[in-house]
């Protein structure tokens, strides 16, 4: 069937060139010509090095660290490409950043997450597709069409090879507990939820571990690890408890500082993660890296050719 945005291009920008490579590989067609250079000064210069005039354009852009750079060479590329006549403009954002800051929690604060999305769709985005955001309500914050993918579909397979003994999900707050519920659901697993307060960005106090730990192999699942903290006291605590086996799954490796080294130290056998990001050591002991690239193929194939995509999560 043919599509009725033209011809489909796939276009990178430099937060994670090696996701648009494996993409283009599933797809089976050529990464399309894109020179994205810095001034002198650090402002960035765009081009599109071929013609895209009626064609159908996913630019796959991650708004990892360096995060600002990364998002401002999103949003000059989403220009670029309105303006080279793109019969339509798709967004593919594998880790969206700024989400945390959803809503407002106290006086005087951004909601970044709906400046963000405001940005993508002046800058000239139809479309979005993006991976485990932070907070499912974000979709709401767009005007334009939404695509929220799941990395569970990529843990799942994984982790059924393992044949875990008396696996059980732990959900690292209470935001996470519907995750973590569809999570335990499809694995057959018990489910834990940990009561944490946080006082301050980057910084979180355990209180409680609601759930049976003891003898079984637990998960801790959560959306993205940044420095590390609550993920390293989350397996202690469960540790205390007696937890047979602690394993952790999440879709976006950030690992701030020295997240890194402080997991290689930690009672954790393995921490999964997705290529949503680049991990910046080329080998960690604990840390498993699993592609997203056939999940997000997949999708920018059935957006082109007009199918479902919520059909890949049923």
């Amino acid at each position: 069937m043919p599509s009725p945005y033209g011809s489909l291009k796939i276009f990178s920008g430099n937060s994670n060139p090696a996701l648009a490579q494996e993409i283009c590989r599933y797809l089976r067609v050529p990464l399309g010509r894109a020179r994205v250079r810095r001034f002198a000064d650090g402002e960035i210069s765009a081009k599109i090095a071929e013609n895209v005039r009626g064609c159908d354009c996913f630019l796959i852009q991650s708004t990892c660290p360096p995060v600002n750079e990364n998002a401002m060479e999103l949003l000059i590329l989403l220009d670029t490409f309105r303006r080279a006549s793109a019969e339509r403009i798709s967004a593919v954002i594998p880790y969206f950043g700024y989400a945390r800051a959803d809503r407002k929690t106290e006086p005087r604060v951004p909601i970044s997450a709906k400046l963000m999305a405001n940005l993508l769709t002046t800058a000239g985005a139809n479309r979005v597709l993006t991976l485990d955001l932070h907070a499912g309500q974000i979709q709401g914050f767009f005007d334009i069409p939404v695509d929220h993918l799941y990395a569970m579909p990529v843990f799942l397979e994984h982790l059924r090879k393992k044949k875990l003994f008396q696996p059980a999900i732990v959900s690292p707050d209470v935001g996470g507990v519907e995750r973590a519920r569809a999570f335990a659901k499809r694995l057959n697993a018990g489910l834990v939820i940990i009561d944490k307060r946080r006082p301050k960005p980057n910084q979180a106090s355990i209180y409680h571990v609601i759930g049976e730990v003891r003898g079984k192999t637990t998960i801790i699942l959560d959306d993205m690890i940044d420095t590390g903290g609550t993920l390293i006291q989350v397996a202690s605590a469960l540790k205390k408890k007696g937890a047979r086996r602690i394993l952790a799954a999440s879709s976006h490796g950030v690992f701030s500082n020295q997240a890194l080294e402080k997991i290689a130290d930690s009672a954790i056998e393995e921490v999964i993660i997705t290529n949503t990001i680049p991990l910046r050591q080329k080998s960690v002991k604990n840390v498993r890296t699993l592609s997203v690239a056939p999940l997000l193929g997949e999708a920018i194939r059935r957006n082109h050719l007009g199918e479902s995509v919520s059909a890949l999560f049923v």
